[in-house]
């Protein structure tokens, strides 16, 4: 890690931003490092420009993966060189309107029927009956539970903002179920480690909530084992409104 590099997380860390947008903003500079091959502190004004139409025009980046490299490059020359650029300002594409993906209450049990481990289901059924982003989803840690009041506390949400969600009794059975094949003290849905066949290691467990990345390409394969040939991903879960929970079934997949 160079110099400007750990002073760029400093900053960040300074501001108040969450991890996952820490290492967001950071890719964003590396990327255009590595486009000019140079130190991002010597890149000027004509040459971000020339990289945003780049990546507009020939990359086709979506607006939202232009505004994330936008918003860390803005980050790193407003406050970590001290410099204020104009043409920062000029680039953010336009809005895009375009409907979300929706899955019909049929088309969310084929899913969730085809999601191959329990562990992974028991999290992707948690995320849809709460409305939850898959971020927050794996985070959830047994305190963020409160069954006398049956409500979970959703921490760190988008804006890093704390919120309440209803509980509803069918998706408290199913953690309180899988909690007794992984008995973690601190994670709703702590990590598998390696070596371990895909069953928890209780005497020697990993103390770290499932990856984001591990979630998502369980919904992934159940999506393309269901025959679904809508482009789903475990954010649609969030505009369906009416929660659904499954009983559990497939005792050789529980772990």
């Amino acid at each position: 890690m160079t110099a400007l590099q750990k002073r760029m997380i400093e900053d960040m860390q300074l501001a108040g931003l969450n991890p996952r947008t820490q290492e967001c903003y950071a890719r964003s500079v590396r990327q255009l490092a590595e486009y000019y091959e140079k130190s991002p502190d010597r890149i000027d004004e004509k040459e971000i420009r020339a990289y945003f139409l780049y990546v507009k025009n020939e990359k086709k980046w979506a607006r939202a993966t232009c505004t994330i490299a936008i918003c860390g490059i803005k980050f790193f020359w407003e406050k970590t060189l001290k410099k204020d650029w104009s043409i920062l300002g000029l680039v953010r594409p336009a809005r895009e309107k375009r409907l979300p993906v929706v899955l019909s209450r049929k088309e969310v049990i084929t899913i969730m029927k085809n999601v191959r481990f329990f562990r992974y289901r028991a999290c992707l059924e948690t995320i849809y009956s709460l409305g939850l982003r898959v971020g927050e989803g794996t985070r959830l840690q047994i305190c963020d539970i409160d069954s006398a009041r049956m409500v979970v506390h959703v921490r760190n949400g988008k804006g890093g903002k704390d919120r309440y969600v209803p509980l509803p009794k069918r998706t408290l059975k199913l953690l309180r179920e899988f909690w007794q094949i992984h008995r973690n003290e601190e994670w709703l849905f702590p990590r598998v480690g390696r070596g371990c066949h895909g069953n928890y290691n209780h005497s020697d467990p990993i103390n770290e909530p499932f990856s984001i990345a591990v979630v998502q390409m369980a919904f992934k394969e159940a999506l393309l084992a269901s025959g679904i040939r809508k482009k789903a991903q475990v954010h649609s879960l969030r505009h369906y409104a009416e929660f659904l929970i499954m009983p559990s079934s497939n005792k050789e997949c529980r772990s």
